[in-house]
């Protein structure tokens, strides 16, 4: 069984062009503001409603193992960035 192709940008925008009546150009700027938003307001937190939301995450410094020597190491503390699946979108994906 082959597995789906995700839709490109282009396949998107004509998607959003056909459904809502605007030019792709329109829904291009649209996307592209939506996103770059989406990397300004990601440091507190950024909500796509009904979609999820984009958090910053501390993670901890933890003990790890290199495979190749077997030797233990420490890995650092970081800033990770997180998408929390809203619960609305996983009813409606999965049933």
């Amino acid at each position: 069984m082959a597995k789906a192709k995700p839709m490109t940008k282009s396949e998107i925008l004509a998607s959003l062009s056909a459904k809502t009546g605007l030019t792709k150009k329109d829904c291009a700027g649209f996307l592209d503001t939506l996103v770059q938003m989406a990397y300004k307001e990601a440091k507190k937190s950024f909500v796509f409603p009904g979609l999820g939301k984009l958090v910053v995450v501390q993670r901890k410094k933890r003990k790890g193992r290199n495979p190749a020597t077997g030797e233990t190491i420490t890995i650092p503390a970081k800033k990770v960035l997180k998408f929390r699946i809203a619960k609305a979108a996983k009813d409606a994906i999965l049933g």
